[in-house]
């Protein structure tokens, strides 16, 4: 048998007013939700069964009022076991626990607690002692909630130092967090001044070129002659041929004397009937008429006549 009522009971059927036994039941699990349903139930013995451990839910029967967990196997109760506010009365004796949950320190209503024969922590034993009477039985829940609530202050105060300790660890990774990106925007901030300064320099240097190709066509027009009037030095006359107009020059005055005495040759004397001449002739009279014409060179013709 696992659960009361698994033989075809009904836990209703063990209810006597206010008192629910259910004692020798050979339980090894705890029927937490059909005791949830019996409110009324603030009495409950829970004794002499195989009990090893209680559910979390369990804590929810807040409605408890007297418990007898006496001579089970239980190991530990649940961490939250202090939810059981009401209760006044707990029997525990002949189990197998160590030490109590810190949360036992908020039955604040617990008048009666014994927890012989468990093979306690010794500080644990030291103060809860013995339970052998209703007075016994009276100090030892008076001395193990005062117990419980220094462990709780206790942890509470570590508690309390490890936050402390976390919160200053915090503190100091944010710190070191500030410090690094404040070094990386500094360096950031190096490296743009620092790239700032080299497009800087590259400009002057550029403009610095340009400024020295611009003085170069400056100076070669400085150096070249100037005209009165200001203006640009006329290019000198192409070098192209020199030599032969200098002959030509020499032999244009010997070829103009060939030429007048061929004329005058022919003009005066008998050798004017050859052909040669007369085809001169022809030409010079052709010629003079076509100068006739122009009234400049008619003008300069009548006063040459004249003379």
């Amino acid at each position: 048998m696992t659960k009361a009522g698994s033989k075809g009971g009904n836990l209703r059927d063990k209810l006597d007013g206010n008192e629910l036994d259910l004692s020798l039941s050979d339980l090894n699990e705890v029927p937490v939700k059909e005791l949830a349903a019996l409110p009324k139930a603030t009495i409950l013995d829970l004794s002499c069964n195989k009990l090893s451990s209680l559910p979390s839910d369990f804590c929810g029967l807040t409605h408890l009022v007297k418990l007898d967990l006496s001579k089970n196997k239980l190991q530990h109760l649940p961490a939250d076991f202090g939810r059981l506010v009401n209760l006044q009365h707990l029997d525990l004796l002949n189990n197998r626990l160590v030490t109590l949950p810190v949360s036992f320190a908020q039955l604040k209503n617990l008048k009666w607690l014994d927890l012989k024969d468990n093979p306690l922590d010794p500080v644990l034993a030291k103060v809860a002692g013995d339970c052998l009477d209703e007075k016994q039985c009276k100090q030892c829940a008076n001395k193990v909630l005062q117990h419980m609530k220094a462990v709780q202050a206790d942890q509470e105060r570590e508690r309390q130092r490890q936050l402390e300790v976390e919160r200053e660890a915090e503190k100091k990774r944010e710190a070191k967090q500030r410090a690094k990106e404040a070094q990386e925007r500094e360096l950031r901030k190096r490296e743009k001044a620092e790239e700032k300064e080299r497009r800087r320099k590259e400009y002057d240097a550029l403009k610095a070129s340009k400024r020295e190709q611009e003085k170069k066509p400056k100076k070669e027009a400085n150096q070249a002659p100037k005209s009165k009037s200001g203006s640009r030095p006329r290019k000198p006359p192409p070098r192209k041929h020199t030599r032969s107009w200098a002959v030509l020059k020499l032999l244009l005055p010997l070829l103009l004397l060939c030429v007048a005495g061929g004329l005058v040759a022919c003009r005066v004397t008998a050798l004017q009937q050859q052909p040669l001449c007369t085809s001169v002739n022809t030409i010079y009279d052709n010629a003079v008429q076509g100068l006739r014409r122009h009234e400049i060179l008619q003008w300069v013709l009548q006063t040459d006549s004249q003379q």
